[in-house]
C-alpha cells in the first residue's frame, strides 16, 4: 500500500511509462557525473563581508581554478585581477579608475577568459543544470560560447558575431557580471551552515539575505540562532539577551537599519535611570563601526546595563516557571547582599564590581518595574513585527534543523550531550525521556511548535515551547550549548575569574576518540566506515597547536573563529570544509581585508578511495543529481 501511495504521487510527474522511462534515462546518465562540491561553514556570527568574500571566492577554489586553467599563461597579478573581477564584478567595473582600461578589446579578452573558467567549473554538471543557473537574458549566448568547438570552421564567424554583438550593443559589462555570477554559482553545488549566523558581527541580516538567494542551502541551528528564533517568537528573555549582546558588541546597524528594531525607548530609559552611572562593567567591544546608526559609547554602555538587568530578571522569571530545568543556582540576584556589596556563588562570597541597581528591589529582585515592563512590551512588539526578521526566521525553519545527514555526513552545531562515564545524557520531560538522536528530535519538534503552534488553541504548549528556546541557548543539556552553565552574571559583576569558568560537556573529550565518534554516527544510522561528524561552536585555537580534525579524521570542528572577536584567541579567521568528488579539504581563512590578498590556504585532509559520483551521493531533498528509484518503480509498474 505504501508503494502504491508513492506511485500515485509519482504519476503526477510521470503520467506514462514513456515519461518515466525518459526520466530514468536522464538520471542514469547523471550517475556518470561526479558529485557536486559541498561547502561547510560554521559560526559566521554576523561577519557579512568576510562571508560574502568566502562565498564569492568559493574559499579559494575560484583562484585555484584560474591557476588550473591558465597556469603560466597569465601572470600572478593578472590571475588575481581576474579572481577579484569574478568576486566583485559590479564594484570593479564601476570604479572610475578602471574606466580607461575597459575597452572593447579588454572586454572581449575578459569574456573569453571567463568562458574558459566557466567550462572548467561546469564540467561535472548536466547541460540542463548549467542552463538553469544562467541568467535568462544571456542564456542563449552563454550556452553557445560554452559549447563552442574551436575546430569547427563553419561556426567561427557565428561565434565571432555573438562576441561582436555583445560588445557593440553595450552589453559587455552586464555579460561579464552574468558570467562571474554563473562561475560562482557553479563552484558551490550545495552549502551547509553549521550554526551561529547571528550575534557579535555587524550584519547577520546581510548573511541571511545571501543565504536566501543561494540555490541549495541547509542550516543546522546554533545556540545564537536559537536565541534570535526565540526573540522573533516573542520570548522576553531571548529578546533581552539579543539586545545585551548587540549593545555589548556595538551591533546597532543590524538591529535598527537591518531589522527595524526601535531602540529609542531603550536609549531613553537608559539615559533616565543610568544618567550619572559610568557603567564601567558594560563598555562596548568595538570591532566594527556602525554606518547607519552610530551610538555614543557611553550611551551604549548605559543601554547595555539597562537591558542586562532586565535580562537577568526575565531569565529569573523563566527559571522559576520551569523547575524541571534545575537551574535554581542561576538565580543570583537574590544572592546579592546589598548592604555588603557582595554576592554568594556556590556557597562562597565575592565582592561585586557594580552595586548601582536603581531598578532592583532587594525584597523582590526579579520583579520588573513599571517602566521596565513598558519598555519590554515595546521591544517584544518590535521584534515580533519586524517583517525582515520574520522572513529570515521562517527561512531558518524551512531550511534548518537541529541536525542533518547528508552524503553519510552527520552535521550539527554543538554536541550530543554525554555524561561523565561516556553515556548519552538523558533529559527527563513530561513527554518522556530523551537522549542522543531522540534528544535532538525533541528539541527540533519543540522549536517548530514555538513558531507554528497556534497559541489560541494551545497557549500552555506554545509558552512551553517558546520558553525552551532560551534553554536551547544556554541550558546545560542543550545540544546547542554544551556547557554546565552560562556565566554572564559572573563575567559582568565578579572580578574573580574562577567564577567565569564554564565547564564543557564531556562530549568534547569523548568525541576525540574514534570509537565514540563511531557510536554517535551509529546512533544516527550513519555508516562509520565512510561517515564523518561536522560541528562547530567551539573555536579551534590553531595558534596553540589545536587541530580541527579529531577522532582519527572522523570528526571535524570547523569553528576557527571567523568572528573578529575570536581572532586573537584562534590565530586564524575560521575554516571552510570542502567536500568534492576527489577529496575532503580544509580552507584556513585569513583575517579578511577587502582589496587585499585574502585567498585561504587549502589543505587536502582526506582522499576518497574512489571518485564519488552522483549515484553514490544522498541528499535530503530532490535535486537534479538525485536518483529517482521511485521513477523506476513507476516504469516497472
Amino acid at each position: 500500500m505504501r508503494d502504491l501511495d508513492y506511485l500515485r504521487l509519482l504519476s503526477r510527474d510521470f503520467p506514462t511509462a514513456r515519461a518515466a522511462g525518459a526520466e530514468i534515462i536522464n538520471l542514469r546518465a547523471i550517475c556518470g557525473l561526479p558529485k557536486g562540491t559541498e561547502y561547510f561553514f560554521s559560526d559566521l556570527h554576523g561577519e557579512s563581508e568576510a562571508f560574502i568574500y568566502l562565498m564569492r571566492s568559493s574559499s579559494g577554489i575560484v583562484r585555484a581554478k584560474i591557476d588550473e586553467t591558465f597556469g603560466s599563461l597569465l601572470s600572478e597579478k593578472d590571475q588575481l585581477d581576474l579572481a577579484n573581477l569574478i568576486y566583485y564584478p559590479r564594484e570593479i567595473l564601476s570604479k572610475p579608475e578602471n574606466l580607461e582600461k575597459i575597452t572593447p578589446e579588454w572586454q572581449k579578452i575578459t569574456i573569453n577568459r571567463l568562458i574558459q573558467i566557466c567550462k572548467v567549473v561546469s564540467s561535472k554538471y548536466t547541460r540542463s543544470k548549467v542552463r538553469k543557473k544562467m541568467p535568462k537574458d544571456f542564456a542563449y549566448a552563454i550556452d553557445e560560447l560554452l559549447h563552442l568547438d574551436r575546430n569547427d570552421i563553419d561556426k567561427k564567424l557565428y561565434t565571432q558575431n555573438i562576441m561582436d554583438a555583445i560588445v557593440d550593443n553595450g552589453m559587455a559589462n552586464d555579460f561579464i557580471i552574468a558570467l562571474s555570477e554563473l562561475i560562482r554559482s557553479l563552484t558551490i553545488d550545495r552549502l551547509h551552515i553549521i550554526g551561529d549566523i547571528f550575534d557579535r558581527g555587524p550584519h547577520a541580516d546581510i548573511i541571511m539575505n545571501e543565504l536566501m538567494a543561494f540555490h541549495d542551502v541547509d542550516i543546522e541551528w546554533g545556540n545564537h540562532d536559537a536565541d534570535w528564533m526565540g526573540a522573533a517568537c516573542g520570548n522576553p528573555a531571548c529578546i533581552a539577551n539579543v539586545l545585551r549582546i548587540a549593545t555589548s558588541y556595538n551591533s546597532f546597524d543590524v538591529l535598527e537599519d537591518g531589522y527595524g528594531i526601535n531602540l529609542r525607548p531603550l536609549s531613553m530609559y537608559a539615559e533616565e535611570y543610568y544618567k550619572d552611572d559610568p557603567c564601567d562593567c558594560f563598555k562596548t567591544h568595538i570591532f566594527d563601526q556602525n554606518v547607519s546608526d552610530s551610538v555614543n559609547p557611553d550611551l551604549a554602555a548605559k543601554m547595555c546595563k539597562a537591558i542586562s538587568i532586565i535580562m537577568l530578571k526575565e531569565e529569573g522569571a523563566l527559571i522559576k516557571r520551569h523547575p524541571e530545568y534545575h537551574l535554581e543556582d542561576r538565580l543570583l540576584l537574590n544572592h546579592i547582599n546589598f548592604e555588603k556589596g557582595t554576592v554568594e556563588i556556590d556557597g562562597k562570597e565575592y565582592p561585586m564590581k557594580d552595586m548601582h541597581f536603581p531598578s532592583i528591589d532587594p525584597k523582590d529582585p526579579y520583579k520588573l518595574t513599571e517602566s521596565e515592563q513598558k519598555l519590554m512590551d515595546t521591544l517584544v512588539y518590535s521584534f515580533t513585527h519586524s517583517q525582515l526578521l520574520k522572513k529570515h526566521i521562517y527561512f531558518l525553519f524551512t531550511n534548518g534543523s537541529m541536525y542533518r545527514i547528508v552524503n553519510n555526513n552527520l552535521l550539527y552545531h554543538g554536541c550530543i550531550p554525554m555524561t561523565e562515564d561516556g553515556q548519552f545524557m538523558m533529559l527527563h520531560t513530561s513527554e518522556g525521556d530523551f537522549s542522543g538522536k531522540s534528544l535532538m528530535d525533541y528539541f527540533n519538534r519543540k522549536a517548530v511548535d514555538a513558531y507554528f503552534l497556534n497559541g489560541d488553541v494551545d497557549p500552555v504548549g506554545k509558552l512551553y515551547a517558546t520558553d525552551l528556546f532560551w534553554y536551547m541557548w544556554c541550558g546545560p543539556m542543550s545540544p546547542l550549548f554544551g556547557k554546565d552553565k552560562i556565566s554572564t552574571f559572573e563575567h559582568i559583576f565578579v572580578e574573580d575569574k574562577i567564577t567565569h569558568d564554564e565547564k564543557m560537556n564531556p562530549y568534547y573529550s569523548f568525541s576525540k576518540e574514534e570509537a565514540v565518534a563511531d557510536r554517535i554516527m551509529e546512533e544516527f544510522s550513519v555508516d562509520p566506515s565512510t561517515g564523518h561528524i561536522v560541528n562547530g561552536h567551539v573555536p579551534v585555537k590553531t595558534k596553540l597547536g589545536e587541530s580541527p580534525i579529531k577522532a582519527n579524521g572522523k570528526l571535524f570542528i570547523i569553528d576557527g573563529g571567523i568572528s573578529k572577536a575570536y581572532h586573537s584567541r584562534t590565530g586564524i579567521a575560521g575554516y571552510t570544509l570542502i567536500y568534492n568528488s576527489h577529496h575532503i579539504a580544509l580552507a584556513e581563512h585569513k583575517d579578511f581585508k577587502k582589496g587585499s590578498e585574502n585567498t585561504p590556504v587549502i589543505k587536502i585532509v582526506e582522499l576518497t578511495k574512489h571518485r564519488t559520483f552522483a549515484s553514490r551521493g544522498y541528499t535530503s531533498r530532490r535535486s537534479d543529481d538525485m536518483i529517482s528509484s521511485q521513477a523506476f518503480c513507476l516504469w516497472k509498474a
